[in-house]
């Protein structure tokens, strides 16, 4: 619906891809790692929970601060087998890099790209693919699809920042509880 910004996008998504699949790719102990990012992420939950809200003024991000934000979270993503969208839509809102349903486009494809980046680098790792994983992408994208579909048509920026709450809320107990 007009909200995708292929400016914000591309920076991102060129580091990001890359370190993804090194992400993907690595096998590192992270029961340490996967609890900091789940404290970390419930307490993004926490903000948008007690405080949503659309900011109004938006600055332009430098393109070394989307490259940075993109290597780190690309990492991230890889390493954690998340999209990096978990992580990359909260601190786009906290910068103001855009408006909400703007970020919202950003992160579907930024987690989409990402992903299938990981899973390049998990499945060359010789790392063997769960059965259901074939399974759990094909929901991922048909849900991704749904979700963006919806939330730039029908919902408020305000009630899309409560539902990144709960979905911040689930990551971050998946990450800190499931192995």
């Amino acid at each position: 619906a007009g909200h995708f910004s292929m400016k914000l996008l591309w920076p991102l998504a060129l580091v990001s891809i890359p370190l993804a699949f090194v992400g993907g790719y690595l096998k590192l102990p992270n029961h340490v790692l996967h609890l900091l990012l789940g404290l970390v992420l419930w307490g993004s939950a926490w903000r948008f929970l007690v405080r949503p809200k659309e900011e109004t003024v938006f600055c332009n991000p430098k393109r070394s601060s989307l490259f940075a934000t993109g290597g780190v979270l690309g990492l991230l993503a890889g390493l954690t087998g998340t999209g990096g969208g978990i992580f990359l839509t909260p601190w786009m809102l906290w910068r103001r890099w855009a408006p909400t349903k703007t970020v919202a486009a950003v992160s579907v494809t930024f987690i989409l790209l990402n992903s299938i980046s990981g899973l390049a680098g998990y499945g060359l790792s010789a790392q063997s693919f769960p059965q259901v994983g074939w399974n759990l992408v094909a929901v991922a994208i048909v849900g991704g699809w749904i979700g963006s579909r919806w939330g730039s048509r029908h919902y408020s920026p305000r009630w899309i920042q409560r539902l990144l709450a709960v979905v911040l809320l689930i990551a971050g107990g998946k990450l800190i509880f499931i192995p």
